[in-house]
């Protein structure tokens, strides 16, 4: 592919859009789209009138809860921006798109409290090595000098943020910036370019001391300039430009450029910016590991199921050709044909003959590709990108309200995992539930949402079962006896059950010592079968677990016994012995990593004392600047809405891991609330 000063001529690049909730991306498309004349008027989230979060969900609750994909040109380059959700519930949507993006923008805002979101989203892209700048938003309702807010800015940047360009304020309202790689100043002008403007002295001297301060950072990383601002020469321009794009490109700086995008201010800068700077899609390739090839490959950034459509799967093209109709094939092997390919802009979907490196483009009825897949004209392509889902942290149990939509709502659940694979089933058999599990509150409202609407199924939902236990504290022996005559054939069984208690953990074990063969060796599976059929529910109306049993005498009949027979007897030695064993309840109790900034650990704590939680202790988090883990073990009945109140404690970044870690003994009130509780659901 050509190039003209270092830029790749024509090429199509795709950005991301990230930032914290709010922060004002899904604006920022807008402007970028009115600004281009991708759409003839910028409309507004509050008039849900925006070609990203066109969707129900999100008009509904006037935030992004999925990838919005536009498409539009400028200068004659074709640019792709993929505006991911700010909200932690909806961060995975970003995991699948960003690797195979050129660079990302970050959306943030001056407010300090945004500080630990804003670090979470850049952690991802430094983790990934992904290039970034920042885009200020809103700075027409800034406070206090743009220097101050890069000082609380940066210790979310494990790389130097360069300030790009300085507000100008009159009469404290921001009029226009200086450009500091330019030396020029411009005035705003509403949804219109920029003017450029004279500086007056004192703005002249401002200028000065913050383009040293970015002169410094670059330098930094270049020798030669390091020299001549030591030697007070005065750099060529073209060299700041070279160096603010090799330091991009490369991940060693992030700049940071202002603008108000809900007034398309600095939305013309910021294009100019990525039409020199922005790495090209041969500089993902390198850094994806693509080797040389003749095939076509893209990675699958997100997929949609769509009303009349079908599945539609967004796809980066990262080298050769896709045409409607080719036959791709996916990592694991699968083959598919393309059944249709469009240019994306929202919900908006345009035909397209072809794609070629660099677009990002919908494919569509790849049935057998999932999200996060790399997809290849020729078979053995290896997986560029591995994305693992998040940890589920909390979940809903969910059941059709109509019997008959039942099937329909497996089919339904499998197609929304498939647009967010963060989303998780688990089939709770002993409860009888379907359990749908997520990344929190709205997450989960959103996905019965899209349920109900775009799938129309009536859904019921309620909080899943404790996986409660029971055991016993005392041994017994137990004669279990079973005797029916009704004509013909009777039925007889006869056993004695030793019944113990066994170590926590060590499950249920079943014996015989039968001697003289008083109970034959063909019915002893049965009386086995019999005893493994009370314990499905105990004396309290849980299973029970931690119990040896040994079948050690009985009697039978020649005529009358049978293994229905003895079956029935081991059940009713178990159902009268096991009440006189001392049961009591167990509750599972879970191993708990809180993730948090480092200022909310003592309410953290304080949260898991409340919810009859241990602290272990806690340690810095590692590889995160200001954020603590705290280590706990809690009784699985306080998580339910932990992560609620968590993330509330925390300006909504906080999050958790868990795992089961054993079983202890619940006595007193609480026991007999859940005692009573279950046996009025079991009535």
């Amino acid at each position: 592919m050509p190039e003209l000063n270092g830029r790749a001529v024509g090429a199509a690049r795709c950005i991301a859009l990230v930032g914290p909730y709010l922060s004002g991306k899904t604006t920022l498309l807008e402007s970028i789209l009115a600004r281009t004349g991708a759409i003839s008027r910028q409309g507004r989230v509050s008039d849900g009138n925006t070609v990203g979060d066109a969707s129900p969900e999100a008009r509904a609750h006037g935030m992004s809860v999925e990838v919005n994909v536009a498409t539009t040109e400028f200068m004659g380059d074709t640019y792709t921006f993929v505006d991911c959700p700010g909200s932690i519930e909806f961060l995975h949507e970003a995991r699948n798109v960003v690797p195979a993006v050129d660079m990302a923008i970050v959306v943030a805002e001056a407010d300090e409290k945004k500080v630990p979101a804003l670090q979470l989203i850049l952690k991802e892209l430094e983790d990934l090595g992904i290039p970034r700048l920042i885009f200020l938003n809103k700075i027409d309702k800034a406070e206090g000098n743009v220097r101050d807010v890069l000082a609380w800015l940066q210790p979310a940047s494990a790389q130097p943020i360069v300030l790009r360009q300085l507000p100008i304020w009159e009469n404290d309202i921001v009029t226009g910036f200086v450009d500091l790689a330019l030396e020029r100043a411009f005035v705003y002008r509403e949804h219109a370019p920029s003017e450029v403007i004279e500086m007056n002295d004192a703005a002249k001297a401002e200028e000065v001391d913050a383009r040293f301060s970015m002169l410094e950072k670059l330098a930094d990383y270049d020798d030669e300039l390091m020299e001549q601002l030591l030697s007070d020469v005065e750099p060529p321009r073209d060299r700041v430009f070279d160096d603010l794009t090799t330091e991009l490109r490369e991940s060693q700086i992030v700049p940071l450029l202002t603008g108000s995008a809900e007034h398309g201010n600095g939305i013309l800068r910021l294009m100019k910016a990525l039409r020199h700077e922005a790495p090209t899609v041969q500089q993902t390739v390198e850094r994806l590991g693509l080797g040389g090839g003749t095939s076509a490959v893209a990675q699958i950034l997100k997929t949609f199921h769509t009303p009349h459509g079908g599945k539609l799967s967004v796809a980066r093209v990262l080298r050769g050709t896709l045409s409607d109709g080719d036959t791709v094939c996916g990592a694991k092997g699968e083959e598919e044909r393309i059944g249709g390919l469009f240019t994306l802009k929202g919900q908006d979907a345009s035909k397209a003959g072809q794609a070629t490196t660099g677009d990002t483009v919908g494919l569509g009825r790849l049935e057998g590709i999932a999200t996060g897949e790399t997809i290849s004209t020729e078979k053995g392509v290896a997986q560029l990108v591995s994305v693992a889902p998040p940890a589920p942290v909390l979940g809903k149990a969910i059941a059709a309200k109509e019997r008959k939509d039942e099937v329909k709502l497996t089919s339904a659940v499998q197609k929304i995992m498939d647009e967010d694979p963060s989303l998780s089933l688990s089939h709770n058999q002993e409860a009888g539930e379907m359990v749908l599990h997520g990344q929190g509150e709205m997450h989960l409202r959103v996905a019965m949402e899209r349920l109900t609407g775009k799938f129309a199924i009536d859904v019921e939902t309620h909080e899943p079962r404790v996986g409660y236990k029971e055991t016993i504290r005392k041994s017994v022996s137990q004669r279990g006896r079973h005797k029916k005559q009704s004509g013909g054939h009777g039925q007889f069984g006869d056993v004695v059950l030793d019944i113990k208690p066994l170590p926590r953990g060590a499950g249920f074990e079943f014996t015989d010592s039968i001697t003289g063969g008083v109970v034959p060796k063909q019915y002893i599976p049965s009386v086995e079968s019999g005893v493994r059929d009370y314990l499905a529910h105990g004396p309290l109306g849980f299973p029970v677990v931690d119990v040896a049993v040994n079948l050690s005498d009985g009697s039978y009949h020649t005529v009358d016994s049978s293994d229905m027979a003895f079956r029935t007897a081991g059940r009713i030695g178990m159902s009268e012995g096991l009440p006189q064993c001392s049961p009591v309840l167990l509750e599972p109790v879970m191993h708990v990593e809180i993730a948090v900034p480092a200022d909310a650990t003592s309410k953290v704590n304080t949260i898991v004392s409340q919810r009859r939680g241990q602290i272990l202790g806690f340690d810095a988090r590692p590889g995160w600047t200001g954020w603590d883990v705290v280590q706990a073990q809690m009784p699985e009945a306080e998580m339910r809405d932990l992560i609620v109140e968590l993330r509330s404690a925390t300006a909504g970044v906080g999050s958790y891991v868990y795992r089961f870690d054993h079983l202890a003994e619940l006595t007193g009130k609480l026991a007999d609330q859940v005692i009573e509780s279950h046996r009025k659901e079991a009535a």
